[in-house]
């Protein structure tokens, strides 16, 4: 028997798409895609059609509707169809494309053939239900950021990624030269992506170890402290986890923190200093930004 699936699409300003994203989080999706319509964001989502009823769809819109007049914004647009498993499969990857990061990265989808230009370092992905396809401001930031702090000395160099998602930014660490990267994320289904894409990539098992967990995981397992620590989840959650980034850290050790709001880097900067770090440059992209971060 096919199964069916629902999909939502919201068309909303660009400030309100984290909080999409965050409603979308709450209700456990499978899988998400985003886009620029104009001065927009066009979200989808996708949810088993069993998981809601036409009531529980109406609750969201208006929850989406709250979130728009509680931030002072548009109220966002939102519909919903049901697709069957099949045309669910393509129709978020037939949005996704090669696409050029920074100076070095092509994020290439897993089901398209490696592209010609021969100058980048291609990295495989299939993000499943994983958060984490390049498209975001946030991952694009992290990976930029990681072109800068991996050069000729990346080979010695071990890594945190808190939050792994798919697995992106520790395989993009791995790709530039890391020698090995710890990864964590709470959802199961985030740590079976980061293993797929690890062997899409022809990573040796040895150099990504992902396991299910947070970083009191990580301070746990590691029998030395890393060099650097990866983090693009949300502020609020960065803000509870800095008092306990000393614990994998050492004097040298650097971080780069994104997921962050532009309205949210104040609060990120103040827990950092109060707890022996310090914000050596803030990115931006649209309305997000990225804290590259070392010791105090």
């Amino acid at each position: 028997m096919v199964n069916s699936w629902w999909e939502i699409q919201v068309l909303c300003h660009p400030a309100l798409e984290d909080l999409v994203y965050w409603r979308f989080d709450t209700y456990d999706g499978r899988g998400t895609s985003s886009e620029r319509r104009g001065g927009h964001r066009f979200i989808r989502a996708y949810f088993p059609q069993e998981q809601f009823q036409l009531l529980d769809l109406a609750a969201l819109a208006l929850m989406m509707k709250q979130d728009a007049l509680c931030s002072e914004l548009p109220i966002p647009h939102l519909e919903w169809q049901l697709i069957d498993e099949e045309d669910w499969s393509k129709s978020w990857k037939s949005y996704w494309q090669p696409q050029t990061i920074g100076d070095r990265f092509l994020i290439n989808p897993a089901w398209l053939s490696d592209p010609a230009d021969g100058d980048r370092v291609i990295l495989r992905l299939d993000p499943g239900a994983a958060f984490g396809t390049g498209t975001h401001p946030t991952t694009q930031l992290c990976l930029e950021s990681l072109e800068m702090r991996l050069g000729e000395e990346a080979a010695d160099k071990i890594l945190a990624d808190v939050g792994c998602g798919s697995g992106i930014l520790s395989i993009g660490a791995l790709l530039l030269g890391a020698k090995q990267v710890y990864a964590v994320d709470i959802d199961p289904l985030a740590i079976k992506s980061t293993d797929e894409n690890r062997a899409l990539n022809h990573i040796a098992s040895d150099r990504l170890i992902a396991q299910r967990g947070s970083l009191q995981t990580l301070s746990a397992q590691l029998s030395a402290p890393v060099d650097g620590i990866l983090c693009n989840i949300l502020a609020e959650v960065i803000v509870d986890l800095i008092p306990d980034m000393t614990a994998i850290a050492k004097p040298s050790t650097w971080g780069i923190l994104s997921g962050i709001l532009l309205e949210q880097a104040k609060i990120v900067a103040d827990t950092l200093e109060d707890n022996g770090w310090v914000v050596a440059t803030l990115w931006r992209r649209q309305e997000w930004c990225c804290l590259n971060i070392r010791r105090a």
